[in-house]
């Protein structure tokens, strides 16, 4: 913990050094006209069983390869400059994303699973491998970093070593972060935090995922650029194993559901606003996707997630007026879907790691910069500490 005012200045100058570096955008809707964002909609659930191998769901980030195995994707990190980031190929509008995941462990290590739109919104989960103990929920609104007050630390039981189940569930109204089906966190669209809904997250989201290197050299830690970010990290990496022994994030799987309607995804102004949200999509439909299952969501809908959480959404057809309710309660008896199983909250692992060790893939679906972007933010949360 910072005792002088004079740290805590360097903390705070890192931490803008640090996003100022790492948040990207190809193209920022609230600054000028941008191209609109494809997205799943209908209610749709895309799931990707990653211990059956690479997914068309997901594009990788330049320079980043990943392996899969009984686990899932294997997210490697073995030298300073390793980042391993995937994004999904498309798009939510309000809606429900679950994370089956052990955290890499290393000090100086940071695991992160987050959701971020083009004019910079962004929903958080973050993991430090310098600590067993806890996962920190974060968020920001439109890229604004002139306070570091919203990361919240939770405690969980040994997310390194053991596999947890990590949702978000967001709405127009209120964004709800899960562990194991069990709500540790709300955020209303009015709470003074999200600054009467200015900071709110409310425009169409991609999710990414990855690790990256927080702390990457004792030199690092008294640099006057990373040292508050190392010191959020726990300190620096040690990679004098890292390329026999490299630190890894395992993912079993990933749910996805959109509550949206789907098609192209376009803002009708530069406000930032979910109502200037369009969408050309049509409530109701289905993909023909074999990895997604339909719904409506022009009527009410039940789903129970790979979490374990109960979703009752009912979505506008409205399509320059996107809104979505959500009822939530624990998922109990047989009411549960199919998919349920194989994100078990156990400790043993995925009930369905089948595939085999040593499957592995490059691919560069986009600039090399982007692969940054997942830790936009990410060093800021050591202020609350």
């Amino acid at each position: 913990m910072l005792s002088t005012p004079l740290a805590a200045t360097a903390v705070v100058l890192s931490a803008l050094s640090l996003v100022n570096g790492q948040t990207f955008t190809d193209c920022n809707p609230t600054e000028k006209t941008c191209p609109g964002d494809p997205g799943y909609g209908n209610g749709n659930t895309v799931f990707t069983d990653f211990t059956k191998g690479e997914s068309d769901n997901w594009s990788l980030a330049d320079g980043t390869t990943l392996s899969y195995g009984t686990s899932g994707a294997e997210f490697k990190i073995s030298t300073s400059a390793s980042a391993p980031t995937i994004s999904s190929e498309k798009y939510i509008f309000f809606g429900q994303v679950d994370v089956f995941l052990k955290a890499s462990p290393g000090t100086g290590i940071v695991s992160s699973f987050i959701l971020e739109s083009d004019d910079l919104d962004e929903i958080d989960w973050e993991w430090l491998g310098s600590t067993d103990s806890s996962v920190e929920s974060n968020f920001f609104g439109k890229g604004n970093t002139t306070t570091y007050d919203r990361a919240i630390y939770h405690n969980v039981a040994t997310p390194i070593e053991t596999w947890h189940n990590y949702s978000i569930v967001w709405t127009a109204e209120s964004t709800n972060w899960y562990i194991d089906s069990t709500l540790v966190r709300t955020l209303n669209y009015g709470d003074a935090l999200a600054l009467g809904g200015k900071n709110y997250p409310q425009t169409p989201m991609r999710i990414k995922m990855g690790s990256w290197v927080g702390c990457a050299s004792v030199a690092a830690e008294t640099n006057s650029a990373t040292e508050g970010t190392c010191s959020w990290a726990g300190g620096a990496a040690d990679f004098t194993n890292a390329a026999s022994n490299p630190f890894t994030m395992l993912v079993a799987n990933v749910t996805i559901k959109d509550f949206g309607c789907g098609g192209n995804y376009t803002y009708s102004d530069m406000t930032g606003d979910y109502t200037s949200i369009k969408s050309s999509g049509t409530c109701g439909g289905s993909s023909n996707s074999d990895s997604t299952s339909g719904s409506s969501t022009s009527a009410s809908a039940t789903k129970t997630t790979s979490g374990g959480i109960l979703v009752q959404t009912s979505a506008s057809s409205n399509s320059t007026k996107a809104s979505a309710k959500t009822t939530l309660s624990t998922a109990t008896g047989s009411g549960s879907t199919a998919k349920t199983t194989s994100s078990s909250t156990t400790s043993s692992g995925p009930s369905q790691a089948t595939s085999s060790d040593g499957n592995s893939m490059t691919k560069h679906k986009y600039g090399v910069i982007d692969f940054a972007v997942i830790a936009l933010g990410l060093g800021l949360g050591y202020l609350v500490m």
